[in-house]
Formats: structure tokens, C-alpha cells, sequence
């Protein structure tokens, strides 16, 4: 298969939610603390870019550029993945107004990224753009840069959680049992396109589903059918890649198969409500377990209302991954004591 640069620390492990498992009197809920890969990587952002590294240093590149919000923890993870490896990153940042420097914001600064900020609707329509003039303004200065997508949201990124199944595999034949359901926070897609992959690749028996915290769920669909059709690429001589070559088909590619529970994002990405901080104080309290306010706090909130309306059956596993963000908790925003 392909090889990767070893930077998170894997395994991470899983733990039962015994509380909330007991006061919701259905499915026993897990999670995989894939907020501990790192202090500095933290969170799911790193197995992919464990591939794009590997990729990108095969290539002989010397430089890495990449874009998200101004809080992106993807864009965190670049910046001390350049810092560890000794190359420069520049990140082309999402922000209308000049930002303090807090959250991963400030992490940016000290692994020591070289930052452009560009407005929102100048993000949503031309960042391409801007990523490909600072491109050629590198190669003038005789660098040789790499480009990496929005969460490294790709075929290649998607290997990352195509192998966090090999992982789990492994830890549920120790536990002796399997995992019924997967479940993960969704915000750009190749997390959720990773685990589908992984089901396929590694067999494994569970259902793989998302939970969109943007967008909306036919969005993620078409998307994450485009990553799965690139990540074959990257494995012209599989099994799987052989046989929708001869067919011209497989359920990978299936949008309507790429299982998204839609109706949680709230306010939108990065806006909180004061339900959904009032519901992160209490798995805080209650289980001892941090979730960020972009990402995951979401995510399981919305696992935790389907759970009521009997979306799971009572007697299932669950794994819900935890993919960080919790820098997004420093400062927070709108956040009422």
C-alpha cells in the first residue's frame, strides 16, 4: 500500500462513555482519542498529513502551502508539520479583520508560518487562485512548493483514516467485539471518505457515517465520492481499484450509499450556540471529556439527539472518533459563564 511519514502517536485509544452510555439507555458509546495524536498535531489532521508529507518529500519539495479558516486546526498541523521537518509553510488564512493571535491562530506564529490573510468571500471564490500566484512567486525564489488542499481533502488525504480502520480492527480483536457504527465529524469530507475506504480495503463490518457540521449532507456526498474515485488512483494494482476498472462501477462511488446525518450544523461553521456549549460543559462534567466547539462538540450532540429519536438500535457498539480542535476552546467565543 502507500507509505507515509510516521508523526502522530498511534494508537490512539478507545474508552467507554460509561455515563452518558447509562443515561441514554441505548447504544454503549465509545470514543477513539484521536485528540491525543499529538500536542502539537491534536486531532485527526495528522494521519493525512502523515501521506501528504511522505508525498510531498518524495517529490523533492522544499516548501508546503495550504489554506483553512483563521482558527484552521488543519493549517496548525501544516505549520508544525513544516516546523518538524525544517521546511517553510505559508497558509493562505480566512479572516475579514485582523485576529488576535489566540487559538491556532497563535500556533501558527510561533512554528513560525508565513501567513495571508485573505477576506471571506475572496476565500470562497478565488483562494485557488491566491495559492497558485504564491506558488509562482516561491518557485521565482527557487523553492520548490507542495500544495495541499483545504484539510488535505483528497484522494491522498483520505489514506489517513483508510488506516485508522487497520487500527481499529486490530484494538476491537482485543476487545473481542466489533464496532456496530463509526461515527465522525464532518467538515470537509475526507475523514468520513477515509473510513468508507477503510471499510472497503480492511473489511470491516460496521457502517461508517458522518455528521456535517457545514454544509449540507448531498454537498459532502458528491464530495466525498470525488475523493474516493481519486484515492483508487493511488492504488492501481488493488483488488478493489481492479474490479471498477472491468465494471465501471463500485458502491465507493454511490453518493446516496455515503451514509451523512444532516440537521446539527446550528449557526453555521465556527458559530456556537449556547445549547451546544451548555451540552460540551456537560459531557465535560460528566465523562471528563473535552470536545471543541467546531467540530466534535457538534458532532456529538447530534449522535446524542439521534440517539433519543431511535436513529441507533439500543443494543449496538458505537466509535465516536474524536478529531481535536480543542484549541478552538481558547478563548471561546460566545460563550455565556
Amino acid at each position: 500500500m502507500l507509505k507515509k511519514r510516521s508523526l502522530a502517536n498511534l494508537p490512539t485509544r478507545i474508552q467507554k462513555l460509561e455515563r452518558i452510555s447509562r443515561e441514554l439507555k441505548g447504544p454503549e458509546i465509545y470514543v477513539k482519542r484521536d485528540d491525543e495524536t499529538g500536542l502539537e498535531f491534536s486531532g485527526n489532521k495528522i494521519r493525512k498529513l502523515e501521506f501528504v508529507a511522505e508525498d510531498a518529500l518524495s517529490k523533492g519539495c522544499n516548501a508546503l502551502i495550504t489554506c483553512g479558516a483563521v482558527q484552521s486546526n488543519h493549517c496548525r498541523a501544516t505549520a508544525a508539520l513544516g516546523a518538524k521537518l525544517g521546511i517553510p509553510v505559508f497558509l493562505v488564512l480566512k479572516q475579514n479583520q485582523e485576529p488576535d493571535y489566540i487559538g491556532n491562530y497563535l500556533l501558527d506564529y510561533l512554528f513560525g508560518a508565513s501567513i495571508t490573510l485573505i477576506t471571506e468571500e475572496e476565500y470562497n471564490h478565488r483562494r485557488g487562485n491566491v495559492m497558485l500566484r504564491l506558488r509562482d512567486q516561491l518557485e521565482k525564489k527557487g523553492l520548490n512548493p507542495y500544495l495541499i488542499p483545504e484539510g488535505a481533502s483528497n484522494g491522498l488525504g483520505c489514506f489517513g483514516y483508510a488506516y485508522a480502520i487497520e487500527e481499529i480492527l486490530m484494538q476491537e480483536k482485543e476487545f473481542g467485539r466489533h464496532f456496530d457504527r463509526i461515527v465522525v465529524a464532518t467538515g470537509s469530507g475526507s475523514t468520513l471518505g477515509g473510513l468508507i475506504l477503510g471499510k472497503e480495503l480492511f473489511e470491516h463490518p460496521g457502517e461508517m457515517v458522518g455528521i456535517n457540521i457545514t454544509a449540507d449532507a448531498p454537498t459532502f456526498q458528491k464530495r466525498i465520492s470525488l475523493m474516493l474515485k481519486q484515492a483508487l488512483e493511488h492504488i492501481p494494482n488493488h483488488q478493489i481499484t481492479k474490479a471498477v476498472n472491468s465494471s465501471g462501477s463500485h458502491p465507493l462511488f454511490a453518493q446516496q450509499k455515503i451514509n451523512i446525518i444532516d440537521g446539527y450544523v446550528g449557526d453555521g461553521y465556527g458559530k456556537s450556540t449556547q445549547m451546544e456549549w451548555d451540552f460540551i460543559k456537560k459531557i465535560a462534567q460528566q465523562e471528563g471529556l473535552l470536545l471543541d466547539p467546531v467540530y466534535t462538540g457538534k458532532a456529538f450532540y447530534g449522535l446524542v439527539q439521534e440517539i433519543k429519536k431511535g436513529s441507533f438500535d439500543q443494543d449496538q457498539r458505537i466509535l465516536f472518533i474524536h478529531t481535536g480542535g480543542i484549541f478552538g476552546l481558547i478563548p471561546p467565543q460566545g460563550l455565556q459563564r
